[in-house]
């Protein structure tokens, strides 16, 4: 039994109904580069792909880690089963890599301090990894790019700016500049170095340029963007500058810049917002494309397509950002900055066709443009990547994308960092799983969690309390492909105003059009434990609408609480995620309310004994003879063990009286759900939290995102086909 994928056509064909495209990129692979360090390492420490080439073979992807101080190497001989080739040490941090045959040459960062930068351009050989060759470049390097021809390097020497000085304000000296560096057959050419100054162009602090990133187009021209600066220079291959301009900026309508308010309001605007490029690609020797992160008092949330005359051929507006919003992929937190905030970007051929991909790093997402007419750029695909997407690799001739993205979130209990493989394949995109396309609105959705299906086989899902201010029950139809978000009604109180202080993680029909929903609770955080009766307009009602937990559970309550509500009679069942102080240890409450005698009672389900950190329940559903519950552990990637769907006859589930022994009742494993979750060629994602099962049996799975907070952004939501019947896969 495997899982339904939903699929994205074209960002056309999702408004327009449009027949899908013959070719999509589809992830085939995630490598965490901790698998890089060797047996014995510590894996705890930090590790971080930015910058990412591949040989000339296409064999061997190499990477800069800058927290290891390394060069990472992936073997992709199999590009669908990558392999650690190990790391090379380096003599600093490494801040960008170019890959010429087999020979890795990487800038790396030895300053001493702001005011006293160095670097050095170092050639490696990627088989043996040993040193070829050495420069000086008197500065800190930032990006490193080659010639078409392999013929040159072009150095962007950044010599950044301290942060913490004068709120990061410029100048900041000293200026940096461009170095021009030629190759040789194994090595460099110190001597051949040209040092181009870039002071005095921009009229932004134009004595200190602070240049961010290059690109080298076939006529041997870098492009060189002064991102600080919002500044624009190409620079001929002898170091003349062949022109300069601005970048620009742009007006902002329908953007949310309220920052960390817990909602997702799409309604205001930023004029004159600068555009403040980082990464910039060639399209070809006349039109390059930058990514308008911002950094200082600026960022577009867009990208753009310049001639290196100055003129604008394309910008994407809000575009680029609304079809984000709409996969899921929003990063609240950062609304009053940059929104998605594009960073990375690159351009290649494949079959034909040219793309620009376009990073958006806080939202982990990479755009696929089809850029056959440069003014009209068509979004294919939104693809999903690990955290913070910073880098690419493009090897056409083998069909292959690879993206690394920076986030370690050890630290966090988080995901790794990965290096993510993509395929040019025939078909349909397998990603997205759950959109809001096509809806009459923009809406823009999160932390979904818990589920259930009507007898129309409609979906309803909560939000949970990342959206405190906005508590949502967002309609979703499975048949359409991606399964579309067609509605949104809001929680709200009697005043009108939203609901507040809900952690909703479980939502079942009452049988008359409305709903309960329940809410986790925590009480350190003034949110309560409760049950809520809510319309099927989402006014919670004025009376009887609010349900409390009774003393018995509250003197023995902790704040993982109710993780899922369903309704069996005129009874509501909540499943308790973890242990509550009464608790025998690996046992978790299946909490009874009856609707009519306002009776209390629980049984108690046996769950996994955790093999790292814990394992709970995230969801309960009653259908049939039997009461489905989610159990899963809360590790993400290659550390996952327990991702499953258990199910409890329904005749064990006879409550006894709160604060005596409970009965403990039996489980049937019904599915293994750690294939699917790998199905789409990325790692296993920890909050799989929403079950559905419709009137005909079929179940339907939803992960949490964590409303893209120090995580990917990605939701999976898929079928497991008829749950009648258990099977372990």
């Amino acid at each position: 039994m495997f899982p339904r994928l939903m699929c994205l056509t074209s960002a056309l064909a999702l408004t327009t109904g449009a027949a899908q495209a013959e070719k999509s990129f589809n992830r085939i692979a995630a490598f965490p580069v901790v698998q890089n360090m060797t047996a014995g390492e510590d894996q705890t420490r930090e590790s971080s792909p930015e910058i990412i080439d591949a040989t000339a073979d296409g064999t061997t992807l190499v990477y800069t880690d800058s927290p290891m101080q390394a060069l990472g190497l992936i073997d992709i001989t199999d590009p669908a089963k990558p392999a650690p080739k190990g790391n090379i040490a380096l003599p600093g941090e490494p801040t960008s890599v170019a890959v010429i045959g087999s020979t890795a040459y990487v800038g790396v960062n030895t300053s001493e301090s702001y005011t006293q930068p160095s670097g050095l351009l170092k050639s490696i050989d990627t088989e043996t990894g040993a040193e070829t060759g050495s420069c000086d470049l008197g500065g800190q390097p930032d990006s490193v790019a080659k010639s078409k021809d392999g013929g040159f390097l072009a150095v962007a020497i950044e010599n950044e700016r301290d942060e913490d000085l004068n709120d990061g304000m410029l100048p900041q000296m000293p200026a940096g500049n461009l170095v021009l560096v030629n190759t040789t057959k194994t090595g460099l050419d110190c001597a051949s170095m040209k040092v181009v100054s870039l002071t005095g162009l921009a009229d932004i602090a134009g004595e200190d340029p602070e240049p961010e990133y290059v690109s080298i187009n076939g006529l041997g021209e870098t492009v060189v963007t002064l991102q600080e600066n919002n500044h624009l220079v190409v620079v001929s291959k002898n170091g003349e500058i062949v022109t300069h301009f601005s970048a620009g900026s742009v007006d902002l309508d329908g953007i949310d810049a309220t920052d960390e308010r817990g909602a997702l309001i799409f309604n205001e605007s930023q004029t004159a917002r600068l555009r403040e490029p980082d990464a910039v690609t060639w399209i070809d020797d006349t039109h390059f494309a930058t990514a308008n992160e911002g950094d200082y008092q600026g960022g577009s949330r867009g990208w753009t397509i310049f001639n290196k005359d100055g003129t604008v051929v394309y910008d994407s507006g809000t575009s680029f950002e609304h079809a984000i919003v709409q996969i899921g992929h929003y990063p609240d937190k950062r609304s009053d900055a940059k929104g998605v905030e594009p960073e990375s970007v690159t351009f290649a051929e494949f079959d034909g066709t040219p793309y620009v991909f376009v990073g958006a790093e806080r939202a982990s997402v990479v755009g696929v443009y089809d850029v056959s007419d440069l003014a009209n750029p068509v979004l294919t695909q939104l693809l999903p990547s690990g955290v913070g997407p910073e880098g690419y690799a493009v090897l056409p001739e083998r069909n292959l994308l690879v993206s690394a993205n920076e986030k370690d979130l050890i630290e966090d209990k988080g995901p790794r960092a990965h290096v993510m493989m993509y395929e040019l394949q025939d078909g349909a995109p397998n990603y997205p799983q759950l959109t809001s396309a096509g809806a009459e609105e923009l809406i823009g959705w999160g932390a979904l969690s818990g589920m259930v299906a009507d007898a129309d086989g409609m979906i309803y899902a909560v939000n949970d309390s990342f959206y405190g201010f906005q508590p949502s029950i967002f309609k979703i139809d499975p048949s359409q492909t991606p399964a579309r978000i067609v509605d949104v009604i809001r929680i709200h109180r009697q005043d009108g105003n939203p609901a507040q202080k809900l952690d909703l993680e479980g939502i079942t029909l009452d049988g008359n059009g409305g709903f309960y929903v329940a809410s986790e609770g925590r009480t350190d955080r003034v949110t309560p434990h409760a049950i809520y009766h809510v319309s099927k307009d989402g006014l919670i009602k004025a009376k009887k609408g609010e349900i409390g937990l009774p003393a018995e559970l509250m003197a023995v309550e902790r704040r993982f609480g109710f993780e899922g509500i369903t309704k069996v009679g005129d009874t509501l069942w909540m499943a308790v995620q973890r242990e509550w102080k009464d608790d025998p240890k690996n046992h978790v409450k299946l909490v009874a309310y009856n609707l009519e005698t306002k009776e209390w009672g629980a049984v108690h389900y046996p769950k996994a004994e955790p093999d790292t950190g814990w394992v709970g329940l995230s969801e309960i559903v009653a259908h049939g003879d039997h009461v489905y519950v989610i159990e899963r552990d809360n590790q993400h990637d290659f550390r996952a063990v327990t991702k499953k769907v258990y199910r409890i006859p329904l005749a064990e589930m006879q409550p006894a009286p709160l604060g005596g022994e409970l009965p403990v009742v039996s489980k049937e494993l019904v599915r293994d759900l750690l294939p699917d979750l790998t199905a789409t060629g990325g790692y296993v994602l920890d909050k799989v939290e929403g079950l559905a099962i419709t009137a005909e049996g079929e179940g339907y799975i939803l992960t949490d995102n964590d409303g893209v907070d120090d995580a990917s952004g990605e939701t999976m939501f898929f079928s497991i086909g008829p749950v009648d019947t258990a099977t372990t896969n």
